[in-house]
């Protein structure tokens, strides 16, 4: 038996080399990674397990690859949703309030050979992302949010608003390779004070003005409606009267005796007076059979 070979030392340096070369020509590329691999700091083909909308879990890619040892360098990119923060952001809104805004945007690596050569990182290559689109996001939030009033933050327009801020920061976002999911506001406050008094004091002001409005249009239409029950009860009762002009008199006169004799019930006036008749008098007419 050659002796190179019977001798422990040299065996375990040979499975040490065998070890380190397959460690270094092989990899494992994970679910949740993308993988580019670098030839000299030069990109080596299309990135291993890129995202791609709709993918099965199985089917994308991941598992084992090979590279030339020593030579290739694989940077590792996540392929799940990232988040970005921004905090204590100044904003000047149309009214001329000034917000100090938090927010954050969550992103998508989805081309992660552009989001490597933008960025000029091997490792980290999400947190320089996230670096480049916070300032982004900043620039998204004061142009969009100058363009509406704060009250505006507080009401339904608010998602439109969002949406705008998000369409602005997706195409600044696609230079690093990422793709916006979704943009939200944490919190807009005004600040303590005189700025924060006016503000309540204009909105509790455009509320009462909005609240006043709908009234005197709800009084408006309800006049309507009684005016136009008023007339056709009317017709009614003129159709109805003029089918029977006798009934017509009897009912009109039994409305007036109502009236005038208290037969309603309630309590007679202060300086009311009393009507003596005889019983020939034409008003009493009703109660003698209307001869």
């Amino acid at each position: 038996m050659n002796p190179v070979i019977r001798n422990p030392v040299v065996v375990g340096f040979a499975a040490l080399g065998a070890v380190i070369l397959s460690a270094a020509t092989f990899a494992i590329v994970p679910e949740t990674k993308q993988a580019v691999i670098l030839r000299l700091n030069n990109p080596v083909g299309s990135p291993v397990n890129q995202y791609q909308p709709g993918q099965v879990v199985g089917r994308t890619g991941a598992g084992l690859i090979a590279r030339i040892p020593f030579i290739d360098k694989i940077v590792w990119v996540d392929k799940r949703v990232l988040d970005a923060d921004l905090n204590n952001t100044l904003v000047l809104s149309t009214d001329q309030l000034r917000l100090n805004v938090d927010a954050f945007a969550r992103f998508r690596i989805t081309d992660p050979l552009r989001a490597v050569t933008s960025t000029g990182s091997t490792s980290n290559t999400e947190e320089r992302v996230a670096d480049q689109l916070r300032p982004l996001l900043g620039t998204a939030l004061r142009n969009e949010l100058g363009k509406v009033r704060f009250a505006t933050l507080l009401s339904p327009e608010r998602s439109q608003v969002m949406e705008a801020i998000q369409n602005s920061l997706e195409r600044d976002a696609r230079q690093y390779g990422a793709t916006i999911v979704d943009v939200r506001i944490k919190h807009a406050d005004l600040p303590d004070g005189s700025p924060l008094d006016s503000a309540l004091q204009r909105m509790r002001t455009a509320r009462q003005q909005e609240a006043n409005t709908i009234r005197a249009q709800g009084q408006k239409q309800a006049q309507i409606v009684r005016a136009e029950a008023d007339a056709n009860a009317a017709r009614i009762y003129a159709e109805a009267f003029s089918k029977d002009p006798s009934f017509y008199d009897f009912y009109r006169a039994m409305q007036s005796y109502r009236t005038t004799f208290g037969a309603d019930g309630g309590p007679r006036p202060e300086g009311s007076t009393s009507i003596i008749m005889s019983r020939d008098n034409a008003y009493l007419r009703e109660f003698n059979g209307n001869r």
